[in-house]
């Protein structure tokens, strides 16, 4: 398939590059700069010229596809209300050109839409249209295409990790670098789940190959991973002390990172091992932190 990848230069899409062009699919890079089409160019994709707000490009893109893969997000969490709403416009711009056909849009979101009750673990089968987290805009957008006849599938991503990012954890790392310290919220029992960078990649490809309309994937190598234990990995990686703390000090400590801190959002991707025979096999969360270099 000739696919449109937008987010190609990102930490999964330039790893999902070369994972859908070894099999056999000829790739469609988005990318704002010159070092991305250059960096594309070299992994062997085509290039194209757009960015997230120039909603015009995206419809393009996707015009000149079988199939798109939305990878690319906002990550500015200072702005994160209005970079969900732009994603919302986005998606809408992707859907509106592959409407009247058959061609596949993969989408993205998160797990924690997933999630019905607290303390349950986030379930491809669940769409909680009333969680707080405004990401879900992504998935309303999706649902709206849906309705319109779009071949819509999502993919929804835990903590997504090898030795050099892992996901929100990375900022935590910042922020015990500048506060001297490691910290959890009270028991630190509170669990993320997570997947490592070479299944998460393994599964895009197979969710756009055969992936069905209407269809959620969870990208969960582990259900849940403890706020401690990830604090005591960062902890001795950073050789920092580690510390609890109590609910009412994570907005001093966290910052902006307050608002995930002490969240518990286990996940399960059992459906999604079922419906498309994806096994996730990489290194674990804590094996990629012992790893990290922190200096």
């Amino acid at each position: 398939m000739r696919i449109f990848l937008t987010g190609a230069t990102g930490f999964i899409g330039s790893a999902l590059v070369p994972e859908l062009i070894e099999a056999g699919h000829q790739v469609i890079g988005m990318t704002r700069s010159d070092s991305g089409a250059q960096v594309l160019s070299a992994a062997g994709a085509d290039v194209h010229r757009g960015t997230l707000e120039d909603t015009d490009s995206l419809r393009i893109g996707a015009a000149k596809a079988d199939a798109v893969i939305h990878l690319a997000f906002d990550h500015d969490f200072s702005h994160f209300v209005e970079n969900c709403e732009k994603d919302k416009r986005a998606i809408a711009a992707l859907g509106s050109a592959l409407a009247g056909s058959d061609r596949p849009l993969l989408i993205t979101s998160g797990t924690g839409v997933g999630s019905r009750d607290h303390g349950q673990p986030a379930t491809e089968d669940v769409f909680n249209t009333s969680h707080p987290n405004p990401r879900i805009g992504s998935e309303l957008a999706g649902s709206t295409l849906l309705e319109a006849g779009v071949n819509l599938s999502v993919m929804r991503l835990p903590q997504v990790h090898n030795p050099f990012r892992q996901g929100l954890i990375t900022p935590l790392i910042q922020i015990a670098r500048e506060k001297g310290m490691c910290a959890y919220v009270e028991e630190g029992r509170n669990r993320w789940p997570a997947g490592h960078l070479s299944d998460v990649v393994r599964l895009y490809r197979l969710a756009i190959e055969k992936g069905e309309r209407g269809a959620r994937y969870h990208a969960v190598g582990e259900e849940g991973v403890s706020a401690r234990e990830i604090a005591d990995a960062l902890g001795r990686g950073l050789k920092v002390p580690v510390v609890s703390i109590a609910r009412d000090e994570a907005q001093a400590y966290f910052g902006w990172m307050a608002m995930f801190a002490a969240l518990d959002m286990p996940a399960s991707s059992a459906l999604t091992q079922a419906r498309l025979g994806w096994q996730p096999t990489g290194p674990t969360l804590l094996s990629d932190l012992n790893e990290a270099r922190y200096v």
